[in-house]
């Protein structure tokens, strides 16, 4: 059955990964609950939260894949890990992902694993944080699989770091048999004039869109090639690596979103060779990023699609601070003209405060006064004391120092994060300036940017 299967999804239309799939198969058949008695499972659960430091619920699920009578094998396990520098929340998070790593023998499975990495000079540090991210890795194959995929990409990089920031990367290309994927792939592209050396790149930056069915990965090159991307560039290895993430339904879904907001077929064709991963935002951030350049700041949709990266940026950390700032300099007539896309989004912020922020003197009093208040009734709260703007369409006297304060708030907000529940109310409180005079006024302005600094 899994061989039938295996079969079919190989010479299916879609980009299917069919070793992961027989991996998820047994690991699934693995993982299946078994019956044990009330006492058995009192024992696991409570030792699951006790030593292992996980939560009830998580203990209780966990409990259902694993069970024991006794601590002596996960104390084993459990003493293992902590003498190789896990740390009691990393053992917790390996714990609760792969219950059953607390019943795998020490010295056949983990020691192993752990010997080889370490003969690498990987540092304990690295090794901690990639495991318990995917403790899949003590289940798969060290003589099969771990090692001649570590060792490929270590002579291919000719560097065991660089071969094991990919692994960092994505680990689940070692689920993968580099001779029946990765290597066919990689001829292809040689084949197709692609250089060793963005080979190399995209294997460093994206080695799973290696692992593809080779049938598949060539047809991806041979279009991509059919579209007059030179194969010199990266944007070649690029375009091949995002139509492999996508069915093609997923495609025609996504191109005709671009043609409802404004862009010819010509056009969208031009933008991918480009700049391929226009094809790989989301249809609700296409949507929304048009709308707003289009609607709210009157780009023309042919003048976006010349330059579609911008696509890519935040609306909310980049495209509407900016957008709407730069649209009220504009309606006060203190810009001489309006700014083009890459003017506006494509520089950084240090430069872009330096260009329509800081060069600006406050107008007069009154018209800070307010935009302080205007400010105050914008600020609005996202989880724990998250500052935000509510309403970015300030059209009161000063936008300026409004802009400065919240480009300050953006910039540390991590500060803001690491204050307690009650910050968002002590904000608010500080900024209730309603029958104050504007020296206080501008003194607590001055109090709140040294706050965030």
């Amino acid at each position: 059955m899994l061989c039938f299967l295996s079969k079919t999804i190989l010479h299916g239309r879609r980009s299917i990964k069919i070793e992961a799939f027989k991996s998820h198969i047994l690991q699934t058949n693995q993982s299946l609950s078994f019956s044990t008695t009330p006492k058995q499972q009192s024992f696991t659960v409570s030792y699951l939260i006790k030593t292992c430091g996980l939560s009830p619920e998580s203990a209780s699920s966990a409990s259902k894949h694993v069970c024991f009578e006794t601590p002596n094998q996960p104390d084993s396990v459990i003493a293992f890990l902590k003498s190789h520098g896990f740390s009691k929340p990393q053992i917790a998070t390996l714990v609760r992902k792969m219950p059953r790593i607390l019943s795998s023998s020490v010295e056949k499975t983990l020691l192993p694993r752990i010997t080889f990495f370490n003969s690498k000079g990987i540092s304990s540090s690295d090794l901690t944080k990639l495991l318990s991210r995917d403790p899949s890795i003590f289940k798969i194959s060290l003589e099969k699989k771990i090692i001649p995929s570590f060792n490929f990409l270590s002579n291919l990089f000719q560097s065991d770091h660089d071969a094991f920031e990919v692994l960092s990367l994505q680990s689940r290309v070692l689920q993968y048999q580099f001779d029946s994927y990765v290597l066919p792939n990689r001829d292809v592209l040689r084949q197709n004039g692609v250089p060793e050396v963005n080979i190399v790149k995209g294997l460093r930056r994206a080695p799973t869109s290696f692992c593809i069915a080779p049938v598949v990965f060539k047809e991806n090159v041979e279009k991509v090639k059919e579209m007059g991307i030179n194969p010199e560039r990266f944007t070649f290895f690029r375009a091949v690596y995002v139509l492999g993430t996508m069915s093609k339904s997923t495609w025609e879904k996504k191109f005709d979103v671009y043609k409802k907001c404004g862009w010819s077929e010509n056009e969208i064709l031009k933008a991918f060779k480009c700049h391929p991963y226009v094809m790989s935002f989301s249809e609700d951030k296409i949507k929304a990023v048009m709308d707003f350049l289009v609607n709210v700041m009157g780009f023309q949709a042919s003048s976006i699609a010349k330059q579609p990266l911008f696509l890519g940026l935040s609306m909310e950390k980049r495209i509407v601070p900016r957008g709407l700032f730069v649209k009220d300099l504009v309606s006060r007539g203190l810009l001489e003209k309006e700014l083009g896309l890459k003017s506006m989004f494509g520089v950084s912020e240090e430069l872009f405060l330096k260009r329509f922020v800081y060069c600006y003197k406050e107008e007069d009093k009154e018209e800070s006064k307010a935009a302080i208040k205007q400010f105050g009734k914008s600020l609005t709260f996202k989880g724990s004391s998250n500052v935000e703007l509510k309403k970015a369409n300030i059209d009161t006297g000063n936008s300026i120092l409004v802009f400065r304060l919240r480009s300050r708030l953006d910039k540390n907000r991590e500060n803001i994060h690491g204050r307690d529940g009650g910050s968002h109310r002590a904000i608010q409180k500080e900024l209730d300036i309603q029958g104050k005079p504007i020296a206080k006024l501008l003194r607590e302005l001055q109090h709140l940017l040294f706050m965030f600094a």
